[in-house]
């Protein structure tokens, strides 16, 4: 599978807004991922060609970025923030439940492919601690509590 004609273009042009090719890396990987979910190898050695710049280079800062998929992840991705203010705010029983109402851990996407669940350090969220960042528009919910969780996972998310 490859990128689309327009995605293609839309990398192109973030060159020439981003202020050059190596600036705008990170841009067509964001974009890559937004349109497929995740930045298959294939996806990245296109946007690295369009951009004209080395693949390494892309490798390397795809991985460097936790939030730069380079697998499959589900059609809805929960990042739930380990920080200390959600910590001390029940963290710890809201991830339980949502591990156990998903049946799988950190890092794991649920066998219908719906949700993958997954740890960060911080959001940056503290005010609505505990927090989590859902789907690709990467939405703040917070506070989280274990009551909470069945609702949060009903509402489409």
């Amino acid at each position: 599978m490859s990128l689309s004609p327009d995605l293609l273009a839309r990398i192109r042009a973030a060159s020439d807004e981003h202020g050059g090719p190596r600036a705008a890396m990170l841009e067509a990987l964001k974009l890559i991922q937004h349109e497929h979910g995740w930045v298959s190898d294939a996806h990245l050695a296109e946007a690295a060609s369009a951009l004209g710049v080395h693949r390494a280079e892309m490798e390397a800062l795809a991985s460097f970025y936790s939030l730069i998929f380079r697998h499959p992840v589900g059609k809805t991705v929960i990042l739930l923030c380990d920080g200390a203010s959600c910590w001390l705010n029940g963290a710890e029983e809201v991830r339980e439940e949502l591990k156990r109402r998903l049946g799988i851990g950190f890092g794991e996407t649920t066998r219908d492919g719906r949700y993958t669940l997954l740890n960060v350090a911080c959001l940056g969220g503290c005010d609505r601690a505990p927090a989590a960042v859902v789907g690709r528009d990467r939405r703040l919910v917070g506070p989280l509590s274990p009551a909470g969780v069945a609702a949060l996972l009903e509402d489409g998310l």
